[in-house]
C-alpha cells in the first residue's frame, strides 16, 4: 500500500525512481514529446502521439506525470504531464485506493499553487484534474469541496501573490461545472453530484460578488469572475439566487474589456429552462435590458458590430425564452411592448447583412416564438393581444422587406461569393418568416403588399429603385410558394401589375419569374390571365442569366395549367426548341425544359403530339445517328448521354391519360383516372421508331455503364409514366435487355427488368417474355456469383431487389424448372455478408418476401427446409458484429418472418447455430444465447419487440451494452 501510494502521488522510494527512469526518461521518450510538439513531419507527429497516448493510460503514468511537471521542463512537456493526470483521474478513477484520495488532492493543490504564476495552459489542465477528483469524491468522500477550495486559496500562499492565487481559484471554480458537463459519471452519480454542486453555490456566489464589486479588482479578475458565473449558471442555479450577480453583469457591459464575457454570463443565466419560474426577477431584468438602448444606438452609429451583436443577444434571449411569462404579466404590458420594439430595432438594424451587420438574423426566431405564444391563448385573450401586436407584425413585414433589399449594383458587385451566398440564405430565412407571419395577418398582408406595389409602379412622379420593387415581389413570392392564395382578391391585380414592371436587372427579373411560378396553381384556376405572364416567361427563356428561374417557372406552368395551354403550345415549343438548339441552358435546365414540354404535349390531341414530337426530336435523332457511326470517345459519349437524357426527361412527363399530376415526377407510378385515347401511345410510336438506333448505340457502348444507364433510363421512365400503355414494346425490350445483360451485366439493366416485372409479370399476354427475361438475367447473375461477386455490389443489390419484386408480384416465376431456386437462395445468404449496407438491406427484403411463400411455392419450401439453417447462421453472424449496427432492424425482420412461417424449424436452427462456443461473438455466454433464442421464439406477433431484442443482443455481442454508445442507439 505504501509503495502504491508513493506511485500515485510521486513520493519517495529510490526503487520507484529507478524504475521510473528506466521506463520513461530515456532519450526516445523525450524525443517522442519533442516530435509531437516541434517535428514538422506529420507522420512522426502521429507516431509520437500514438505512443504518448498509450503511455498516458499506462500504470506508470501515475509516476511520470509528476516528474514531467517539474519546474525545469518546458510548458509543452508540463502540459502533457497535467493531461496525463487528468486522464488517469477521469477515466481510471477505480484504480485509486480510497486511502490515497487525500494525498492526491494535496499534491494537486500544491501543483496548482506552483503553477498559478506559471503557464496558463498547464494551470488549466491541473485545475481540470482537481475538478475531476472533486466530482469523483463529492459529496461522500469530500463534503464541502468548493468551500475547501476557496479556503485553501484564501490562505497565505507561500510566496505566491494574492492576485495569482485569486485567478487560480477562479480558474478552478470555472472548470469545475464545465468538467461536470462533460464527465463520464454514471447517471445516478450525475444526479448526486449535481445536487452537491448546487449546494456549493452558497460558497461561490459571495466570492464572485465580492470580487466583481470591489473597485480595486483588476480587469483580468473581473473577466474571470464573469466566466466563472457563466459556467455555474449552466448548472441550473436558480435565477433568484444569481440575480445580484446578473445585475452586476449589466454594470460591467460599458467596459469594453468585460463586454463579451458579461454578455455570455447574462445570456446563459436568463436562458436556463428553470429561469421562467422567477417572474419577479425577470420583471426586474426588463428595465435593465431596455436601459441598453442608448449603448445600442451609439454602437450602431459608430459601426461597432460586436457591441450591437452582444446587446441584441441579450434582448433576444430574454424575449425568446420568456415571451409567454412576460406576456402574461398584463400590468407590465407596456414594458414588454418596449422590449418587443427594441427587438424590432435589432431586426431592422441599418446596413446590409452580412457585410455591414450580422445582428438582424439573430432576431428572426423571436418573431416565430412571440406569434406562437399569442396564438396559443384562448380566443378572448388572443383578441386582446392581437389588437396590440398585429400592428407590430405589419411593421415587422416592412422591416423584413427593407432588410431583404439588394444593395446597389456597384456595391453588390464588390461582395465576395461567400457574402452573396450568406445574403441568399438570409433572404430565405426572411421568406420563411413572412410565410409564418401570414398565419397571423392573413389576407390583409397580401392587400398591404399589393397596395404598396401598386403605388410604387403607378407613381410616375417619384422614381423608384428596382430593389424596392423586387423586395415587395419577393414578399408575394414567399407567401404564394407555400400558402394557398387561390381565394385572394389581390392576385388578379398583381398579375396585371407584373407586365408594368421595368425589368432592367437580373435579380428583379429572377424574382418576377419565381413569383409567376409561385402563382402557377392560381393561374390554373384563372387561365384567362396566362396571356399576361406567358410572354414574359418565354422572353426570359432566352436569357442565360435567368436560366433556373425561367425554366422552373415554365415547368410549373406547363404542369399546373397544361389543359389551358393548347392555344400557346406552338409558341412555347418553338421558343423552347430555339433555346435548346442555341444551347443557352446548362444540362440540368435542358432536362427541366424537356419535362415542361412533356407536360405541355400531354394535353394536346394525339396527332398534334406526334407532329410536335417529330419537329422537337428529329434534330436530336439525326445527331444521335451521326454519333452512333463515330468511333467512341469521351466527347461523343457526353453528347450521346445528353441526347438520351433529353428523351428520357421528355418521356417522364408525357402522358396522354388523365391522371393525378402529383406523382408524375415522383418515384411512385401515377394514378390513372381516365383511359387514354384509342390508338398507340405517342411515346411508344417514337420509341419504336428509334429502337433500332438505340440498339446501334448500345452495340458500340455496351462496355460503358453510363451510356447503358442512360439507355435504360429512357425505357424505365417511359414504363413508369405509361404503365400498361407501354405494352406494345414489352416483347422487343425484353429481348434487347436479355441480350444486353448476357453480353455485359450491369445494374441498370436489372433495375429496368424489375420495373417490367412489377408492371407486366401478372399479365397473361406478357408473361412469356417477362418470364424468359427473368430466367435469363437470373442465370447470368448466378454465374457472376460463381466467379466471385465481391467486385459487383451494385449488381448484387439490384439482383436482390429484382428477386424480391418477382416474389411480390408473381411468385409463380419460382415454379419454373429453368430457375435454380436453391442457387438464388444461396446467393442471398452470401449477399447478407456483404459490407455494403444497401446490398444487405435489399437481401433482407428478398428473404422477407420469400419466407411467406414457403406454404404456396413448393420449390421455395424445399430450399428453406434444406438450407434455412445457413440463413439463420448468416443473420446471427451479422447481428454478432459482422454487419453495421444500422442493419439490425432488417435482420430482425428476417428473424420475425422465420419465426412466423417456419417456427418449428427456427427453434432447431437457433439451437444448433448458437451451440458453437464464441459464435456469434466471444463476448456472450451460453446463458445469454439461450435467453436470446427464447425471447425471439416467443415473439410471433410483435415485430417492434423483436427489433428491440436484436438490438440488445447485438450490443452484448459487441461489448457495448450499458455504454454511452448504447444510450445513443
Amino acid at each position: 500500500s505504501e509503495r502504491k501510494e508513493e506511485s500515485m502521488t510521486g513520493g519517495g522510494g529510490s526503487d520507484v525512481s529507478s524504475s521510473l527512469n528506466r521506463f520513461f526518461f530515456f532519450p526516445e521518450t523525450l524525443c517522442a514529446l519533442h516530435q509531437l510538439y516541434y517535428d514538422p513531419n506529420i507522420e512522426n507527429k502521429n507516431l509520437a502521439q500514438k505512443w504518448l497516448m498509450q503511455a498516458q493510460v499506462s500504470p506508470q503514468a501515475w509516476q511520470f506525470c509528476w516528474a514531467l511537471l517539474s519546474p525545469e521542463k518546458v510548458p509543452e512537456i508540463q502540459y502533457f504531464g497535467a493531461s496525463a493526470l487528468h486522464t488517469k483521474i477521469s477515466r481510471y478513477w477505480s484504480d485509486i485506493p480510497t486511502d490515497q484520495y487525500e494525498s492526491l488532492k494535496s499534491q494537486l493543490f500544491s501543483q496548482i499553487a506552483c503553477f498559478s504564476s506559471g503557464s496558463k495552459m498547464v494551470l488549466t489542465r491541473l485545475c481540470v484534474a482537481l475538478a475531476s477528483l472533486a466530482l469523483n469524491t463529492m459529496p461522500e468522500a469530500w463534503p464541502g469541496a468548493v468551500a475547501e477550495m476557496v479556503r485553501v486559496f484564501q490562505e497565505d500562499g507561500g510566496g505566491v501573490d494574492g492576485r495569482a492565487r485569486c485567478l487560480a481559484l477562479l480558474e478552478l471554480l470555472t472548470v469545475l461545472p464545465e468538467e461536470f458537463q462533460t464527465s463520464r459519471l454514471p447517471q445516478y452519480r450525475k444526479g448526486q453530484v449535481r445536487g452537491a454542486l448546487g449546494r456549493e453555490w452558497g460558497s461561490v456566489c459571495p466570492l464572485l460578488q465580492q470580487l466583481l464589486r470591489r473597485t480595486d479588482s483588476p480587469g483580468a479578475v473581473k473577466a474571470r469572475v464573469l466566466r466563472c458565473l457563466s459556467s455555474w449558471v449552466l448548472l441550473d442555479v436558480p435565477l433568484s439566487e444569481s440575480e445580484g450577480l446578473v445585475h452586476d453583469c449589466f454594470s460591467a457591459l460599458p467596459d469594453p474589456e468585460l463586454f463579451d464575457t458579461a454578455v455570455e454570463a447574462i445570456v446563459n443565466a436568463i436562458s436556463q429552462p428553470d429561469s421562467q419560474r422567477y417572474v419577479n426577477t425577470l420583471l426586474k431584468l426588463v428595465p435593465q435590458v431596455l436601459a441598453l438602448q442608448e449603448q445600442l444606438r451609439e454602437a450602431v452609429q459608430n459601426g461597432d458590430m460586436e457591441t450591437c451583436h452582444g446587446i441584441c443577444r441579450i434582448v433576444v434571449t430574454l424575449g425568446e425564452n420568456h415571451s409567454r411569462t412576460l406576456l402574461e404579466q398584463v400590468d407590465h404590458w407596456q414594458s414588454f411592448l418596449a422590449l418587443v420594439n427594441m427587438i424590432m430595432f435589432c431586426t431592422g438594424i441599418p446596413g446590409h447583412y452580412p457585410v455591414n451587420e450580422t445582428t438582424s438574423s439573430l432576431t428572426l426566431t423571436f418573431w416565430y416564438t412571440l406569434q406562437d405564444e399569442i396564438m396559443s391563448f384562448e380566443s378572448d385573450k388572443q383578441a386582446v393581444y392581437l389588437q396590440v401586436y398585429r400592428p407590430v407584425y405589419f411593421q415587422l413585414v416592412d422591416v423584413l422587406l427593407h432588410k431583404a433589399q439588394f444593395p446597389s449594383d456597384q456595391e453588390y458587385a464588390s461582395w465576395s461569393s461567400d457574402e452573396k451566398e450568406q445574403f441568399r440564405i438570409y433572404r430565405l430565412d426572411i421568406s420563411d418568416t413572412l410565410m409564418y407571419v401570414y398565419e397571423m395577418l392573413g389576407s390583409e398582408l397580401l392587400s398591404n403588399l399589393y397596395d404598396k406595389l401598386g403605388r410604387l409602379l403607378t407613381n410616375a412622379e417619384q422614381p423608384t429603385s428596382w430593389q424596392h420593387t423586387e423586395a415587395l415581389l419577393y414578399g408575394f413570392q414567399s407567401i404564394a410558394e407555400t400558402i394557398d392564395v387561390n381565394y385572394s382578391d389581390v392576385i388578379p391585380g398583381l398579375i396585371g401589375l407584373i407586365p408594368r414592371i421595368n425589368i432592367n436587372n437580373v435579380q428583379l427579373a429572377d424574382t418576377v419569374m419565381f413569383t409567376i411560378g409561385a402563382l402557377a396553381e392560381w393561374l390554373a384556376d384563372h387561365p384567362v390571365m396566362l396571356s399576361s405572364v406567358l410572354p414574359l416567361v418565354l422572353q426570359a427563356l432566352g436569357n442565360p442569366d435567368l436560366s433556373v428561374s425561367s425554366v422552373s417557372t415554365l415547368k410549373k406552368i406547363c404542369r399546373e395549367c397544361k389543359y389551358d395551354l393548347p392555344p400557346y403550345a406552338t409558341n412555347i415549343v418553338a421558343v423552347s426548341q430555339e433555346v435548346l438548339i442555341k444551347q443557352i441552358h446548362k444540362t440540368s435546365q435542358c432536362m427541366w425544359l424537356m419535362q415542361a414540354l412533356g407536360f405541355l404535349l400531354s394535353a394536346l390531341p394525339v396527332e398534334d403530339i406526334l407532329r410536335n414530337l417529330h419537329s422537337l426530336i428529329t434534330p436530336y435523332i439525326q445527331q444521335l445517328e451521326k454519333l452512333a457511326d463515330e468511333t467512341p470517345n469521351p466527347s461523343n459519349k457526353l453528347a450521346i448521354i445528353h441526347i438520351l437524357g433529353l428523351l428520357s426527361n421528355l418521356f417522364t412527363t408525357l402522358d396522354i391519360s388523365k391522371q393525378d399530376d402529383e406523382s408524375a415526377d415522383g418515384s411512385a407510378p401515377p394514378v390513372k383516372t381516365a383511359p387514354p385515347p384509342p390508338g398507340p401511345n405517342p411515346v411508344v410510336v417514337v420509341l419504336q421508331q428509334v429502337f433500332a438506333l438505340i440498339q446501334t448505340v448500345l452495340s458500340k457502348w455496351l462496355n460503358d455503364s453510363q451510356v447503358v444507364e442512360a439507355v435504360c433510363a429512357i425505357f424505365e421512365k417511359s414504363v413508369k409514366t405509361l404503365l400498361h400503355d407501354f405494352a406494345p414494346m414489352v416483347s422487343q425490350l425484353s429481348e434487347m435487355l436479355g441480350q444486353m445483360y448476357s453480353t455485359i451485366p450491369q445494374a441498370s439493366a436489372l433495375d429496368l427488368t424489375r420495373q417490367m416485372v412489377h408492371i407486366f409479370a401478372s399479365e397473361t399476354d406478357h408473361f412469356p417474355p417477362i418470364k424468359a427475361l427473368f430466367e435469363l438475367v437470373t442465370s447470368v447473375t448466378l454465374s457472376i456469383f460463381q466467379q466471385g461477386p465481391r467486385d459487383h455490389p451494385d449488381i448484387v443489390d439490384s439482383f436482390m431487389q429484382l428477386q424480391a419484386q418477382a416474389l411480390k408480384r408473381k411468385p409463380d416465376l419460382f415454379l419454373s424448372e429453368s430457375l435454380d431456386v436453391k442457387a438464388v437462395f444461396h446467393c442471398g445468404v452470401l449477399s447478407l455478408k456483404f459490407p455494403e449496407a444497401p446490398t444487405v438491406k435489399s437481401t433482407c427484403l428478398f428473404f422477407t418476401e420469400l419466407l411467406p411463400h414457403c406454404s404456396d411455392v413448393p420449390p421455395l419450401a424445399r430450399v428453406v427446409q434444406e438450407d434455412g439453417k445457413l440463413l439463420v447462421q448468416a443473420v446471427l453472424e451479422g447481428i454478432g458484429g459482422g454487419a453495421s449496427r444500422s442493419l439490425m432492424d432488417q435482420f430482425a425482420d428476417v428473424l420475425f418472418c422465420l419465426n412466423k412461417h417456419c417456427f418449428s424449424l427456427l427453434a432447431v436452427w437457433l439451437k444448433e447455430a448458437l451451440q458453437p462456443p464464441g459464435f456469434p461473438s466471444s463476448r456472450i455466454t451460453a446463458e445469454q444465447k439461450d435467453n436470446f433464442s427464447h425471447q425471439i421464439l416467443r415473439e410471433r406477433v410483435n415485430k417492434r419487440r423483436v427489433k428491440d431484442i436484436v438490438k440488445e443482443f447485438t450490443l452484448l455481442c459487441r461489448g457495448l451494452h450499458g455504454t454511452e454508445y448504447a444510450a445513443e442507439y
